[in-house]
């Protein structure tokens, strides 16, 4: 997966077709330094921009919200790497606790790949999966599982938790009905959720190559989802390209 630069209002990458797979298929910071009753913090490390990406992100305007086709059309001017480029959009809610579920109508543009555990069915891959996540190989970006599997996936909660892959009934991955969800996945349904301690929200809304009427439908699909009032701003950007705030009267 392409890592997403992420910033407080600048966030997944998520699914378009997927590839469902049963269980037994399983396909720094810098730490402050201590003192006698107090903590010196770690001297922070400036992040240093190519003359390239300086260069880029002289066209934009900091102090300006973009409307979002005037946005799309700067985003064009913006590219700069080899490769198609993921577009993200960065959120600033106005509360923690923001989570839901969307198809976007395009998809992201990437695949993704679903691990079903099914205890029922397939009590033996269900135990191969959780021994290969204690071992580290979790080799898929969504786990979807029935009811009577949970407390068995309980033993790797902690390790699943943190990445955001423990089946959880809100965002529908715990479900009596797996293969029907793995298929909505494959049709673009993407999971969004802010950040656990902050309000912050990261969602991979398509590829540079979809073109802006493409890119403005899923956007579009995704903010109605969201909802305007629980947003506070913002930011869209792709992979290697600096943030555009975003107008949110324009979507």
């Amino acid at each position: 997966m392409e890592a997403a630069a992420k910033a407080k209002a600048a966030a997944g990458e998520t699914p378009e077709s997927t590839v469902v797979a049963n269980a037994g298929e399983t396909p720094e910071e810098s730490k402050p330094e201590k003192g006698k009753g107090y903590v010196k913090a770690a001297a922070s490390k400036k992040l240093k921009h190519s003359k390239e990406y300086i260069k880029v992100a002289s066209l934009v305007d900091k102090n300006k919200k973009y409307a979002l086709g005037e946005a799309l059309e700067m985003l064009a001017k913006l590219q700069r790497a080899k490769f198609d480029e993921t577009v993200e959009l960065h959120i600033n809610t106005h509360e923690k606790g923001v989570s839901g579920a969307v198809t976007l109508p395009h998809g992201t543009g990437k695949e993704t790949k679903v691990v079903i555990a099914n205890i029922s069915e397939d009590a033996k891959g269900v135990e191969d999966l959780i021994k290969a996540i204690e071992a580290g190989k979790m080799d898929f970006d969504v786990l979807v599982a029935t009811p009577d599997s949970m407390p068995k996936l309980a033993r790797v909660a902690r390790v699943l938790g943190p990445r955001g892959l423990m089946p959880n009934p809100k965002n529908g991955t715990v479900t009596t009905k797996p293969d029907e969800v793995a298929k909505k996945f494959a049709g673009g349904q993407i999971n969004f959720k802010t950040e656990a301690k902050f309000p912050l929200m990261h969602l991979a809304v398509g590829k540079v190559s979809f073109g802006d009427k493409k890119l403005a439908d899923n956007i579009k699909t995704a903010i109605t989802a969201i909802k305007t009032k629980n947003i506070k701003s913002i930011t869209l950007k792709s992979t290697m390209s600096p943030g555009l705030r975003l107008e949110t009267a324009s979507l």
